[in-house]
């Protein structure tokens, strides 16, 4: 065999065990399933928080922001955003905001900023 054909045969090997692995891991516990399930949630819910809150901010403020300064949650239901401009090395136009995105709304929940409710959704649990 050259070496092209034994580079193909390596990666149907490879392909043939990963195949193997994966079905041969089918019998996940009802608990395995839920932790899985709730890590994914979550992850979301982060994602999504980190995709929609600067925007918002944005839109209301005129100032793009980045990295939160700080990060409220239960992991389960909801996350907050906060920017602290006296903590930052970043130049905000506003000195606090908090933006909350709760899962059950699908969206941003709350929005203050300086110590002015912009958004606010009421959160059904």
């Amino acid at each position: 065999m050259n070496s092209t054909q034994q580079l193909m045969a390596a990666v149907v090997a490879v392909f043939a065990v990963g195949f193997l692995l994966v079905g041969g891991n089918d019998d996940q516990t009802n608990e395995q399933k839920e932790a899985a399930a709730m890590i994914r949630a979550t992850a979301a819910m982060q994602t999504m928080a980190n995709k929609k809150c600067p925007a918002a901010v944005k839109k209301f403020t005129g100032t793009q922001v980045y990295y939160a300064t700080a990060t409220k949650t239960d992991k389960q239901t909801f996350v907050s955003l906060i920017w602290e401009a006296s903590q930052s090395d970043d130049k905000y136009n506003f000195k606090r905001a908090e933006c909350t995105l709760h899962l059950t709304v699908g969206g941003i929940s709350k929005l203050v900023i300086d110590g002015e409710t912009l958004i606010e959704k009421e959160v059904k649990y």
